[in-house]
């Protein structure tokens, strides 16, 4: 039976294998990304908002350094077998990280050390998986794909704290670092199986991006300056909404008085509206650059709302409307590039906007942390919806001063 239009890139075999064994590997992500924040914020800080951005600073600071040997990687390397080795490095890394913590030894710094690590491996991964979807399915299919791996990971966002939350309270944070470990066999299974001659277009896409360096591919986005207004407004807005680990911690511990089990609950909440707007991407067509100028109205009434929250309960809510828009941002925008560039840049121009993204992160997590200790942990979301308007407005003054006159002119 034919799938609905929603789920379309699910008739393909090798895309359900890699969904399926991806999905469970993520679920471990958020396992450990949720033990690693309370573990600093909780156990080896006096609730230290800050030290839980330096760890994301850590974690995502690597993406802008290493963005001219990443993105090249990405589209010369064979993307499988880069796969393989950072998703085996990860596993180790997270081993370390649990081993340390189970042994009673592990100090601030060692999470530090493992952040920074993980952040390096990831630089390469990231890149490589985004583009890896185009190597399992056709290219019309590239925007459905893109969407469900989007829902996949978030719906893993939804299960992983909240079950962290509990084996936290239960076991301890060192267990759920060696659970997290666990669940990349999966994955690795899937890319063993997923043999070359299973892939879409990889051979072509080698060949051709090997005449040009790194550095083609700023060159290419250049010649594209949307992409370079739609990654302004993505950085404005990562930089402070997308560090939740930071402002949610803080929020838990200071505002709620909570505990990891609130804190695994409100990243839970934040991933239903996720998959909402992965799902409403994912029906949809190519996003419009009008309806992508739009979105940071979204995030900032989204934000404000969730900044003047009085109750748990109620922030919880506004947790699911501030998932839901900057799902909506983030997954459209990067359709919407990923579509506007031919196959062999693909790798570089997502290493670029990858690097755009967690790079801000890394880049506001200090801020963002900083605020919330000082100020209190609402003004850091107050000065997420702050970046949101910015963000408005810079896309809103392109779309009216340049976009629309060129294709007004380019349709006469």
């Amino acid at each position: 039976m034919p799938l609905p239009a929603t789920f379309r890139a699910f008739s393909n075999p090798h895309y359900r294998l890699w969904v399926s064994a991806a999905f469970i590997s993520n679920i471990g992500t958020w396992l450990q990304r949720t033990a690693q924040d309370w573990l600093v914020i909780s156990d080896l800080t006096s609730q230290n908002a800050a030290a839980v951005g330096v760890v994301v600073f850590l974690q995502f600071i690597p993406q802008i350094l290493l963005l001219p040997v990443t993105g090249w990687a990405a589209d010369r390397i064979d993307r499988r077998k880069l796969l393989l080795l950072t998703q085996l490095a990860m596993a180790g890394l997270a081993f370390i990280l649990g081993s340390i913590v189970l042994l009673d030894v592990v100090q601030l710094w060692h999470v530090y050390a493992c952040a920074l690590g993980l952040g390096i491996v990831s630089a390469f991964d990231a890149p490589a998986r985004h583009a890896f979807v185009s190597d399992v399915v056709a290219e019309k299919d590239v925007p459905n794909a893109v969407s469900l791996n989007s829902m996949s990971f978030h719906s893993a966002r939804l299960i992983g704290p909240a079950i962290a939350g509990v084996l936290i309270a239960v076991w301890g944070t060192g267990w759920v670092f060696m659970l997290n470990v666990i669940t990349f066999a999966p994955l690795l299974f899937a890319l063993f199986w997923l043999g070359r001659q299973t892939l879409l277009g990889l051979n072509e896409t080698r060949t051709n991006s090997g005449k040009a360096g790194f550095l083609a591919g700023f060159r290419y986005i250049n010649q594209r300056r949307e992409i370079i207004v739609l990654l302004c407004t993505v950085a404005l807005i990562t930089s402070v909404v997308m560090n939740f680990p930071v402002y949610l911690s803080a929020m838990t511990v200071h505002v709620f008085q909570g505990h990891a089990g609130q804190y695994g609950m409100l990243i839970s909440m934040m991933a239903i509206g996720s998959i909402l707007g992965a799902l409403v991407t994912a029906s949809r067509a190519q996003p419009t650059f009008g309806f992508l100028v739009c979105l940071p109205f979204a995030v900032a009434l989204s934000a404000l709302l969730l900044a003047l929250a009085p109750s748990f309960m109620l922030f919880a809510v506004c947790m699911t409307l501030l998932g839901l828009s900057t799902q909506l941002l983030t997954i459209s925008t990067f359709t919407f590039i990923q579509l506007s560039t031919t196959k062999a840049f693909r790798g570089r121009v997502m290493a670029i906007a990858l690097a755009t993204m967690m790079g801000s992160t890394a880049l506001g997590a200090p801020l963002v942390g900083w605020v919330a200790d000082e100020f209190g942990a609402r003004w850091s979301i107050g000065l997420g919806c702050l970046s949101a308007i910015f963000a408005l407005l810079i896309g809103t003054l392109y779309w009216r001063v340049v976009y629309q006159p060129k294709r007004l002119s380019q349709d006469q």
